[in-house]
């Protein structure tokens, strides 16, 4: 199987627990492979929902997919500070084609000021019951949000400036390599 290495343009894509699309992404920079996660950038980048509209971000995104956990994280990198919007998803692969998940809808969103919201608690009840969501999977769900939670209060990797803002450091200078050959 072909492994992704820094400067790769992939695809990555996001499907429910019964198989269909969720969401796609046209590109995005592979800026760092780590043992158990893809670290890239999305940046201008197309966005296809499930019901065919499409939307192109507006800046900057580290988005880290982990290869051992229940979750992804994607850093949103605004002028007002950095975002963060966690999504509970199985964990990532990479086909050798794009970084693949399934998203279990309950998704955390972190504000620069540390505060945060749960989301989509009603959307995963629904789809629990709607997509027969086997119980191993619900209590894994759970666990990894409350891995996150735990992440976040205690500012580990990714939740802290340094760190995210050094991979947007890594992400310019690689863009203007690339773009200055």
């Amino acid at each position: 199987m072909e492994r992704l290495k820094i400067g790769d343009r992939v695809f990555v894509e996001s499907y429910k627990h019964d198989g269909s699309v969720h969401r796609t992404w046209s590109k995005a920079m592979v800026i760092d492979v780590l043992q158990n996660c893809y670290v890239v950038v999305t940046d201008y980048t197309w966005v296809v929902e499930s019901d065919h509209r499409r939307w192109l971000t507006k800046e900057p995104a580290i988005c880290f997919y982990y290869t051992d956990k229940w979750f992804n994280i994607i850093s949103m990198i605004r002028r007002s500070g950095i975002y963060y919007y966690c999504n509970i998803a199985s964990p990532s692969v990479y086909d050798g084609e794009a970084i693949k998940n399934i998203d279990y809808d309950l998704d955390v969103k972190v504000f620069p000021d540390g505060t945060r919201i749960l989301l989509d608690e009603n959307e995963f009840e629904y789809h629990t019951q709607k997509m027969n969501y086997p119980k191993e999977t619900v209590d894994m769900c759970f666990r990894a949000r409350d891995e996150l939670l735990q992440m976040i209060d205690s500012k580990q990797d990714p939740f802290n400036f340094t760190y995210t803002n050094d991979y947007v450091m890594k992400y310019f200078e690689l863009n203007y390599t690339e773009n200055s050959l």
